[in-house]
């Protein structure tokens, strides 16, 4: 079973690494969904189709197919009979993120009855299993009704799609075989009841009050059928129910807990709308729980309050406790005991054993310094006065208590005590033997300075040592030799190369952009030149690019032949991917790294296809992933497709027809056709694979026909013939690429 596991677990790490992997592993796995599978390996299955139902950097179409793929399994995995709630965990959040693809996947094919049936069969099921279910599971389902609600409910228009889907029923057509707009409306209208009814029903359990309201949000926002109704509950909630039971410390913090995220939920509310007509009811409920919470919460925190008694008594009101602080009593130190003792016990004044077995080396000296100077400052003089005369006398009781020491003996010249006194070695006058018997010391008076400096004036030169003498080879020092390094297996190498990547990328949180923008010199700019975030992304881009050029040549693993096998993540690659991370967190404001990495890579690859070396082109791949990652997150008002298009510096086929996939959204068809519009206006080299472009989409998508026919028109004069001809193909079928 651990075998298994660890298969799994690097299939899972391939998938995230590349997502292109995703189908050929989720199609791998789907045999271990059935309830005969050991409930670990369905705990997995749950759990990965769960995030990979969930991951943005999946196109919408590769999301759609995936998700049609799946449907049967995560039905499979919530209707198996042993009911384990990590596996109903997991399939219900998988069916979370499946239910707005589906609604949009059976808009368009209507005649695949069976995978609406599926979905409505796994929805009836989480409706069942919702309120008898542990909490964890509750809050999955809780987070799958808030789905359905906004795929079945009309949209204002006023928020940004999520990744790609902006599901709703304005969507739907009046006249669709499956999907009938007011039956699915009352549906989530009556789930919107139920939820709401949960803030009431479990009043007491905050982790499914703050679920609910953490959910409200989007729906107010977004869907203005709902906004009254969640309001009204809103207001209506009462999170200070449990201060009528003893306020035990646990319910205290539930009640905090619960009042935080209605204030914060009324706050955002309030003041992205000011101007409602919700607004004046969500700011007085928020000014009714922020009184309750300081009525309540913080009453102990007061002072207490004075006693009606002291106020009617006569007397100065202001002075209410007159009476003198008890005095201490007076120090007590105890003598010691016969015997040896060590200085800390004579200056030790207190009987706890366990202050008198601290160790105050272990405070540091300033704190030592302020503490002893508050205390002096504040202790009381007679207190001091005893301590300081209780360990004098301490000390005067251990040297009255010391033995005599009887003095030794001087030696005498000429005495017998002289003659027995044996002479020290060690100590013994040079040129004295042991036995000597007749020796007497001279006692002439010490030489002062100036004589000293008058001996050494007269004293001959010293010897210089010899500058050529040979060293003694007892000597000498043999060569030192460092101990050979450890063995460096491929998994270490990867493990430093992902940490040294990380680090590269660590100062960047820290870099500010510069204040005066300065003009791109492109491809000779210095990557050092300042410190700032620019100069910084020069590096790591050029680092990705250009490090490792020409190292891995002839290096070819059996695993890279197979469809499965796991990419090389050398330090360029692990730049790369890291890289690509960090443009798709905020590729907006980050669309000119893109550019610049995508110009780095193109500049490599001339230059390695002009050296002969063998190192693997980067820059249509890096290309195609970056325009995959901006298509997942791509509105109607979005200019960043077209500016990414008209400043990389080489376009292909592949490259241009992910753009004709916008034209599946009627929302950025307008996007696509005027980023087209451009590479074709601006970049003549490019024009015809543009123009081919155009004339696709005007074969495959009808919304887009009358604008696609309009270019047609004026770019390609021929394209009236072409129109009356249909056995015509597209020009310059291929997949060859062109500079721009």
């Amino acid at each position: 079973m651990s075998e298994k596991f660890k298969q799994l677990a690097a299939a899972r790490k391939t998938a995230f690494e590349n997502p292109s992997y995703f189908r050929q592993i989720v199609q791998g796995i789907l045999p271990i969904t059935p309830p005969s599978i050991p409930v670990e390996l369905r705990r997995w299955a749950a759990d990965f189709i769960a995030e990979a139902l969930a991951c943005p950097a999946l196109r919408t179409a590769d999301k759609e197919s995936l998700t049609v793929m799946t449907i049967d399994a995560v039905r499979s995995l919530l209707e198996a009979p042993d009911q384990d709630p990590l596996i109903l965990k997991g399939g219900i959040m998988a069916a979370a993120s499946a239910y707005p693809v589906i609604v949009k996947w059976i808009i368009s094919n209507s005649y695949h009855k069976p995978a609406w049936e599926t979905m409505s069969a796994i929805k009836a099921k989480i409706l069942s299993v919702w309120d008898g279910a542990p909490t964890p599971v509750k809050l999955c389902c809780i987070k799958f009704v808030q789905r359905v609600i906004l795929a079945q409910t009309a949209s204002n228009g006023s928020e940004p799609k999520h990744s790609g889907l902006d599901v709703n029923l304005n969507i739907i057509p009046p006249n669709h075989d499956l999907l009938d707009s007011r039956l699915l409306e009352a549906e989530a209208i009556g789930l919107l009841d139920r939820m709401l009814g949960g803030l009431q029903d479990h009043s007491s359990d905050p982790l499914i009050v703050d679920a609910t309201l953490n959910t409200l949000a989007i729906l107010v926002r977004s869907r203005p059928a709902t906004s009254s109704r969640i309001i009204n509950a809103i207001t209506n909630f009462n999170p200070l129910k449990l201060a009528n039971s003893p306020m035990t410390l646990k319910n205290k913090i539930i009640i905090k807990s619960m009042i935080k995220t209605a204030l914060m939920l009324l706050g955002n509310l309030a003041r992205r709308d000011p101007h409602g007509p919700l607004t004046p009811r969500i700011t007085q409920a928020h000014e009714r729980l922020t009184r309750a919470r300081t009525e309540l919460l913080e009453e102990a925190s007061r002072k207490r309050a004075l006693p009606v008694e002291a106020v009617t008594s006569p007397g100065d009101a202001k002075r209410q406790k007159t009476e003198a602080a008890a005095p201490q009593p007076p120090l007590k130190i105890q003598p010691l005991a016969p015997g040896p003792h060590t200085l800390a016990e004579v200056f030790s004044l207190t009987n706890n054993a366990g202050l008198q077995a601290f160790d105050v080396t272990n405070v540091p000296a300033p704190l030592t310094a302020r503490i002893a100077v508050k205390t002096l400052g504040s202790i009381d003089q007679g207190q001091l006065d005893l301590a300081i005369n209780g360990v004098r006398d301490r000390l005067a009781a251990l040297y009255a208590a010391a033995p005599a020491v009887v003095p030794a003996p001087v030696p005498v010249s000429g005495t017998t005590t002289a003659q027995q006194a044996a002479v020290n070695p060690e100590t013994a006058p040079l040129g004295v033997e042991e036995d000597d018997d007749a020796y007497e010391p001279d006692f002439y008076a010490a030489e002062d300075t100036e004589q000293i400096l008058n001996k050494l004036d007269n004293a001959p030169p010293e010897v210089p040592p010899e500058q050529n003498a040979e060293p003694d080879s007892t000597l000498g020092l043999g060569p030192f030799r460092l101990p050979p390094p450890p063995v460096l297996n491929p998994e270490s190498a990867a493990r430093v190369s992902q940490v040294t990547a990380m680090r590269i990328f660590g100062p960047l949180s820290g870099l500010e952009d510069p204040l005066v923008k300065k003009q791109k010199t492109g491809l000779n700019r210095l990557a050092a030149n300042s410190h700032d975030r620019d100069s910084w992304l020069t590096l790591i881009t050029r680092l990705a690019t250009r490090s490792t050029v020409g190292l891995n040549d002839g290096i070819k693993t059996e695993a890279d032949a197979t469809a499965l096998g796991r990419p090389q993540m050398s330090l360029s690659n692990l730049i790369r991917e890291m890289l690509f991370n960090y443009v798709l967190e905020d590729w907006r404001r980050r669309i000119d790294v893109a550019i610049a990495w995508c110009n780095e890579e193109w500049y490599n690859d001339k230059v390695a296809e002009r050296e002969g070396l063998g190192a693997p082109r980067n820059y249509e791949r890096c290309a195609l992933r970056l325009m995959d990652g901006f298509l997942s997150y791509t509105t109607g008002q979005d200019k960043g497709i077209t500016r990414f298009l008209s400043e990389v510096p080489q376009l292909s086929r592949e490259l241009l027809s992910r753009v004709k996939t916008l034209c599946s959204d009627p929302a950025t068809v307008h996007l696509a056709m005027t980023s087209l519009l451009y590479v074709v206006m601006f970049k003549p080299p490019a024009r015809e694979m543009a123009l081919d472009t155009v004339y696709e989409i005007w074969l495959e998508y009808e919304d887009a026909r009358p604008l696609a026919e309009k270019y047609l028109h004026k770019w390609r004069p021929g394209f009236a013939d072409a129109h009356a001809s249909p056995d015509n193909g597209v020009g310059g079928n291929g997949s060859q690429a062109v500079t721009a």
